[in-house]
């Protein structure tokens, strides 16, 4: 998959994963990587600038497997934008969608 286009959905991947249940960073490259082909390296920087935007908070539970585990949840912030983005998105595919199945025709040049 091309990487720049993979990149820009990233960001909507992680906060939909985020959506039902708080989870930790290696669960979401987790979620997100079985789903679309990336590595955990590309998601912990987009994790630091969402928590840096307000869109996500954070908190530290014990693990009895090793050290404690950074959980990352929505604030009420993310929940909004998440869902701004996701209406964002599906404009944009139908829009692309259009444009596939009529093979960039309009009524002009029909």
């Amino acid at each position: 998959m091309n990487p720049q286009l993979k990149k820009g959905v990233l960001e909507l991947c992680v906060l939909c994963a985020l959506q039902n249940s708080d989870r930790y960073g290696f669960e979401l490259v987790s979620v997100v990587s079985s789903h679309i082909a990336m590595s955990g390296g590309t998601i912990y920087p987009l994790l630091k600038r969402l928590y840096s935007e307000g869109l996500v908070s954070t908190y530290l539970v014990e693990s009895q497997e090793g050290p404690a585990r950074k959980y990352y949840a929505l604030t009420p912030k993310g929940e909004d934008y998440t869902k701004t983005l996701i209406e964002q998105w599906r404009e944009l595919v139908s829009g692309v969608e259009s444009i596939i199945n009529e093979g960039g025709r309009t009524d002009e040049t029909i």
